[in-house]
């Protein structure tokens, strides 16, 4: 049983039920957003009613049995007052009960105000009110109710009967039991398990707080000029100016918003009667009254009011709901006006909210019919037909028919296939699996490790969770932000790349103090890192040149060559090849650094592994269909991953490194003669030991002697290493005097770290997550703990034994604002991330510099 608590103070005096005023000790961390912005509208003298604002202790005092001074609180409002009851979280986003609105509305009052507004009007409060105490205090069923039928005096009388017929007792006629009531109910609702393990999901704190605001009723009916609604001055989608809203005359709360059809718009409008029109004083004090509220808190505001009988009153202000582009366009278009800096618009914007600017995305009213979920590992959104093959992609691209490229995983080959889709799908893989880095690098959405749906290729299906199949030739609709595989054509929402958020850029731009540059493999990649200010390219995977059809085959050539003399001669081919790349690359970039990480992959990747492939490889070489199986064979390695690869290569195949050295040194000059000075930055892959380095850097120092001579002209440049295993952060103070710069590939070194395949970590990654094993994905997130000791070990040891060694990231997790973070603080001079991310995490450092800057 509750048991009343009198405190014995004023509630002006009390910190836990106090009156709102403009010196009231309240706060948001005491008594929720919605608290404190009352008492910021009262202290703008706003026509705000009297309003009691519970605190969090309160509330879970409340919830606990021990109720505040009642007497105290109703006594706070006008004899015959009406109160609502609105919940008041720290966090708009974690939610709450839903407000409960005409509490002390009794038979007394109801004969009351039959006189004084009518009957009918003063029904509906009344009934209204019982409903939503019988369902949210009594705890009825609404179905109870749903014999009701008719408006007024009658349909009063029978809900009061069906409520007395249920619990077996008179409704309450007492205000302060009614609010008691009321109270329980609400704070009982915030603290049980349900609405707790609700809000968790949304990131609140087990322990989040709850205060409730009590307020005099401003009616919304009865005689005169009445109703409520909402008005906004911006649009929710855009961010453009605009008033925006709803006005339903005869109305409370938020009922304007509930899709009533006699709702009118509050703006004229050649679509039906407006407020403008209507009420055209009140409307006027409206618009005021939300520009004030704009300029003085700061920030675009929702302001709820009601119209009793002609006099305006503001109920509450809440921040406009917005997308992606209208916070962009809010931020600023505040900073413009002069109301908040540009600094704290750069802070306003969440760095994740970008993806959704840069891609498509499904349209938010979408009803989806979803089929299967994996990965979300590229984001934005397309619609394709099945294919399952990168040949038919190409096929697609060139008849302009959109695809979605479906495989059980991605290789090398299916590049071009990549590129002609419009989206990528694969049964396996993770976060940093090929489909994924390939699809971020070149911005095609993509969801990878989708377990729950089965793919056989054979017959070219794909079977949902429920059992639907789906064949070659069928539309889908891939969601690469969630995750989500959906059946049919959904409407899409274009890229909205504007000059405000070239704008925000250009601010975030001035206010990072750690480099951005982008993962680049191609001129098209370098193109969108060019366009989005990359500060150079941190990775070009050259291997990825080198599945262009016109170079498979010599790429082939090349390693079915016996001698080293035979290999130079095949890869003279190669070179000119080579070297156009890279003349592209230095082109685009005007002069940024541009690091090209040296050939990584193991061989045997190159090689077809289908009898068919197999045979038209015999005929290209002219030699036995056999010869070819057997060395295709002998090549095969138990964990390629681990393998001859990388740096390895570069030690007993010297002659592909050779070539690719000279491909770089002749590209410099040929970029330079036109442009600004090329210094280009080659980097050795999967280093584990200072030999290996040493044995690179005397044949790269000696290709840039030859082609010095060669071609009567100087460059210079830089030479470092990728740190992607852990004894090369080990033993960086061995390795860095040889090195300008080291580059940690986070991706390698987080799987070689765990001991886990990227590519097959997403079938059970998240059961790990769920169950607390590790508190994120790995490689989605940088591990601080783990990975990043070794990061911050082989940093120190390379800066004390090269203390002008230039240090980065360039593995995934350079576009994770968390792994910024990070490295900032550890003091790497840059990351790289793929050219999509480049704005997500310009904005993150540009955000990390200003939390430092303001402490």
């Amino acid at each position: 049983m509750l048991r009343l608590k009198r405190f014995g103070a004023a509630v002006q005096n009390n910190p836990h039920t106090t009156l709102v005023t403009q010196t009231a000790p309240i706060t948001n961390a005491t008594h929720g957003g919605r608290a404190k912005c009352l008492q910021r509208l009262v202290r703008l003298d706003l026509p705000v009613p009297r309003t009691v604002a519970l605190s969090f202790d309160a509330v879970h005092n409340i919830a606990a049995g021990e109720l505040p001074d009642i007497a105290g609180v109703v006594a706070q409002f006008s004899q015959d007052a009406l109160l609502c009851v609105r919940p008041s979280s720290e966090d708009p986003d974690w939610g709450g009960p839903g407000a409960v609105l005409n509490i002390g509305i009794n038979d007394r009052l109801f004969d009351q105000f039959s006189t004084s507004m009518g009957e009918a009007p003063a029904a509906a409060l009344y009934t209204r009110f019982v409903q939503s105490y019988a369902i949210h205090v009594a705890r009825l069923d609404p179905d109870m109710f749903d014999d009701v039928e008719g408006d007024g005096r009658e349909a009063l009388q029978e809900t009061l009967r069906a409520y007395e017929a249920e619990t077996e007792e008179e409704f309450p006629q007492d205000p302060a039991t009614q609010l008691a009531g009321v109270l329980r109910s609400m704070a009982r609702e915030w603290e049980g398990t349900t609405a707790r393990l609700l809000r968790q999901a949304k990131g609140a704190p087990a322990d989040a707080g709850l205060g409730l605001v009590v307020q005099q009723m401003a009616f919304g009916v009865g005689a005169g000029l009445s109703g409520s609604g909402v008005l906004q001055l911006v649009d929710s989608e855009t961010g453009s100016p605009q008033i925006t809203g709803r006005y339903l005359s005869q109305s409370q709360g938020r009922d304007a918003l509930e899709g009533d059809a006699d709702a009118v718009y509050l703006t004229r409008d050649p679509r039906g009667p407006s407020l403008e029109e209507l009420a055209p004083n009140a409307f006027a004090e409206l618009q005021t009254h939300a520009r004030l509220m704009r300029e003085r808190l700061r920030e675009e505001m929702q302001v709820e009011f009601v119209i009793d009988d002609g006099d305006l009153h503001i109920l509450d202000g809440v921040r406009v709901a917005r997308s992606s582009r209208a916070a962009v366009r809010i931020a600023v278009a505040l900073a413009d006006d002069g109301i908040i800096s540009q600094q704290e618009a750069l802070m306003r914007v969440q760095p994740r909210t970008l993806t959704e600017l840069l891609h498509r995305q499904i349209d938010t009213g979408t009803k989806r019919d979803v089929i299967g979920r994996g990965i979300a590992a590229s984001p934005g959104a397309a619609t394709g037909r099945i294919v399952f093959s990168a040949t038919e992609a190409q096929a697609s691209n060139a008849r302009a028919e959109p695809c979605i490229l479906v495989r059980r995983e991605t290789s090398p080959e299916d590049i071009r296939g990549m590129h002609a889709a419009h989206a990528v799908l694969t049964e396996r893989g993770g976060i940093t699996s090929h489909a994924a880095v390939i699809g971020r690098g070149i911005g095609v959405p993509c969801v990878v490790g989708a377990s729950n749906m089965r793919f056989n290729l054979s017959k070219q299906q794909i079977i949902a969770a429920d059992g639907r199949v789906f064949n070659a030739g069928d539309e889908i609709t891939l969601d690469g932000t969630t995750g989500q595989v959906l059946a049919g054509a959904a409407k899409l929402h274009e890229a909205a790349l504007d000059d405000t958020f070239n704008r925000l850029m250009a601010w975030a731009e001035d206010a990072a103090d750690i480099g951005i540059r982008a993962n680049a493999d191609t001129p098209a990649d370098a193109q969108t890192a060019r366009n989005f200010n990359a500060h150079g390219i941190g990775l070009c995977r050259t291997e990825h040149m080198f599945f262009e059809p016109g170079r498979l085959t010599v790429m082939r050539e090349m390693i079915f060559a016996e001698t080293g003399s035979d290999r130079r001669a095949v890869l003279e081919r190669l070179l000119p090849m080579q070297r156009e790349d890279f003349i592209q690359l230095f082109a685009i970039m005007q002069g940024q650094p541009v690091c090209i990480r040296l050939f990584d992959p193991p061989l045997h990747e190159f090689l077809p592994t289908s009898k068919t492939g197999q045979r038209e490889l015999a005929d290209a070489l002219g030699l036995k269909l056999s010869d070819v199986t057997r060395r295709i064979e002998a090549m095969s390695e138990y964990n390629p991953m681990l393998g001859l690869r990388g740096v390895r290569l570069g030690v007993t195949v010297p002659e592909i490194y050779e070539m690719q050295a000279r491909a770089i040194f002749e590209a410099t000059i040929e970029a330079s003669r036109d442009g600004d000075p090329v210094v280009p930055e080659i980097m050795i892959p999967l280093v584990t030991a200072r030999r290996e380095v040493e044995l690179v850097k005397t044949a790269v120092d000696a290709i840039a002697a030859a082609v010095r001579t060669e071609r009567e002209a100087d460059f210079t440049y830089r030479l470092g290493v990728m740190v992607e295993t852990p004894r090369a952060a080990l033993r960086a103070g061995e390795i860095a005097p040889n090195c300008a710069f080291l580059s940690f590939g986070t991706n390698d070194l987080t799987q070689m770290t765990y001991g886990l395949s990227r590519d097959d970590a997403g079938r059970f990654m998240s059961d790990y997550v769920q169950q607390g094993v590790y508190p994120e994905d790995p490689f989605h997130m940088l591990d601080i703990d783990g990975v990043g000791e070794l990061l911050q070990l082989g940093a120190e040891r390379g800066r004390a034994a090269q203390p002008d060694v230039t240090l980065s990231i360039c593995g995934e997790h350079g576009g994770n604002p968390e792994s910024i973070a990070f490295c900032r603080a550890a003091g790497f001079d840059y990351v790289s991330c793929s050219p999509f991310r480049v704005p997500v995490a310009r904005l993150a450092a540009a955000q990390l510099a200003i939390s430092d800057q303001i402490g």
